[in-house]
């Protein structure tokens, strides 16, 4: 059974991942996504869905637009090129070191606020006696 790939207009990926329309273009202007085109309409692949979906990871995990874009044009090429995975993966391990720092102070952050909490709950119980 030969199906056809999936095809997205751009109002799907606009609602599936809640962006604008105009966040879905501006990352086709930049070269990241690269939908066909049937008349004005632009048609994405599965190739552009996964590739959005990677930009927005990126952005949420505090990558650069243009880190996000090294990976994701790194994503799909063979990998021959020793040079571009050798910085790649440097790139990857200095974003992990980044991440991994923010999570600690995320934890202390966290720990700081249930301490915070479990004070004013003290005081409020306090003032109800």
């Amino acid at each position: 059974a030969n199906r056809m790939a999936r095809k997205y207009s751009i109002r799907e990926l606009a609602t599936e991942f809640d962006v604008t329309t105009r966040t879905i273009r501006f990352y086709e202007e930049k070269g990241l996504l690269n939908p066909q085109r049937e008349g004005t309409r632009r048609i994405y692949s599965p190739a552009d869905r996964t590739k959005l979906r990677l930009i927005l990871r990126g952005k949420r995990l505090g990558l650069s637009l243009d880190e996000s874009a090294e990976i994701i044009l790194m994503y799909g090429t063979p990998g021959n090129n020793r040079m571009q995975l050798e910085k790649l993966v440097s790139k990857i391990q200095e974003k992990r070191v980044e991440l991994k720092r923010q999570q600690q102070d995320l934890r202390a952050m966290l720990k700081e606020l249930t301490t915070a909490e479990d004070k004013c709950r003290q005081a409020l119980a306090g003032l109800e006696s």
